[in-house]
């Protein structure tokens, strides 16, 4: 069946006919008899048994988003950060070795540099991810995992996931991906030999801003050692009513990330011609270093991006972020509501000036994401902020 299909069309047992699957909102699931439970304890990463492991709200969204991914099994979680800590922790040991970008995802890169170099004394080796010979270069003995964002964070740098998936499995080490970005239907990391996928829900898979969820995608083999390890012992689980309202928002989700590319491409070209931007940052403009590789491992882009402002002045790039009316001022991305952050105010709480410094982030980056608003009210916004600067 076709991505559309697939978002829209449920299979599941109901002796009512209902078109929307209920909500499962239930902890435990009994059995008739002691050789049925038996069963089921056999199977448990299959079975109903405790909605901890297993819920069939949960699992007709996982199935949904497995199928598109391409994966065999997918994993619902209750953060997007703990989609990412379980995959990373399943690819390591203590005293193992990682390969990383330098622009990947805050939380994500404490986790690397600080928690599990205290706790479990894992050395981190960070890379630039446009230059696939660097990442060879920085394996050792005892790297276990290549961690990859492809779009990176705020600059969207792309890395080469065939070439560097090549090179994982020629020295037998594990590759996992943040997709957020690009989301399953613009990007597909696990046809590209990418070991483990995982996303953010909460950003365009689920669409709406209502939601914080994370998602593992693989093999069966390595999604049931995720599931019997870090998954059942951590506790990431998904509640079922939120594994209903991700079913809700994969019935639109191809829509929606077209209609996001369509108004971040108009936003882009718009903020390329302003003589207040400096710098665009978005992969789908064909003025983008790696424009040829985005087109090549991607069939389309999102709404999210950055652009330099021409000027230094902390009160002028205030003023501007402050003006926005249309554009509301939060963290987070991916929904239907368009947002503008200023990176500059929580970086520098996360990371070392250094840190910040080799990101290529400066204070007068901007980060918005393109939400489903008309894209000219959208851009009349973001002019009338940029007429009050410079």
């Amino acid at each position: 069946m076709k991505e559309s299909t697939i978002l829209n069309h449920d299979e599941y047992e109901d002796q009512h006919g209902a078109v929307v699957p209920p909500i499962y909102q239930n902890s435990l699931f009994t059995f008739m008899d002691w050789d049925a439970i038996d069963r089921a304890f056999d199977n448990k990463y299959s079975s109903f048994l405790y909605s901890r492991l297993l819920n069939p709200s949960v699992k007709i969204a996982e199935d949904k988003i497995a199928a598109i991914c391409g994966g065999e099994k997918a994993k619902l979680c209750g953060s997007g950060i703990a989609a990412i800590t379980s995959a990373i922790l399943h690819c390591i040991k203590a005293n193992d070795h990682i390969i990383t970008i330098k622009n990947i995802y805050g939380p994500t890169n404490t986790f690397i540099n600080k928690y599990l170099k205290n706790k479990l004394n894992v050395g981190s080796t960070y890379v630039d991810g446009t230059k696939t010979e660097e990442i060879e270069n920085a394996i050792r003995d005892n790297t276990s995992l290549i961690y990859l964002e492809s779009p990176a964070s705020l600059t969207y740098e792309l890395q080469d996931l065939k070439a560097i998936a090549t090179i994982a499995k020629k020295h037998q080490i594990k590759t996992v991906i943040d997709n957020t970005w690009a989301s399953p239907i613009f990007q597909k990391p696990l046809q590209m030999g990418i070991d483990i996928e995982v996303h953010s829900v909460s950003k365009y898979i689920c669409g709406h801003s209502d939601v914080v969820a994370g998602v593992i995608i693989s093999s069966e083999k390595i999604m049931d050692e995720i599931m019997g390890n870090e998954h059942e012992l951590l506790g990431a689980k998904m509640a079922p009513f939120e594994g209903w309202l991700i079913i809700r928002s994969l019935r639109t989700l191809s829509l929606r990330m077209r209609a996001h590319q369509e108004s971040a491409k108009h936003v882009a070209q718009w903020l390329e011609k302003q003589s207040m931007i400096k710098k665009v940052f978005w992969c789908g403009l064909e003025s983008f270093p790696q424009y040829s590789l985005a087109k090549e491992q991607m069939s389309g882009f999102s709404g999210l991006m950055s652009f330099e402002l021409a000027t230094k002045n902390i009160d002028e790039i205030k003023t501007f972020v402050n003006s926005l009316k249309l554009f509301k001022l939060g963290v987070s991305w991916g929904g239907h509501d368009s947002l503008v952050y200023a990176p500059v105010i929580s970086y520098l709480k996360e990371l070392p000036p250094d840190k910040f410094e080799e990101m290529g982030i400066n204070e007068s980056i901007i980060r918005i994401s393109v939400g489903l608003e008309d894209k000219e009210d959208l851009v009349n916004d973001l002019g009338q902020g940029l007429s009050l600067i410079g």
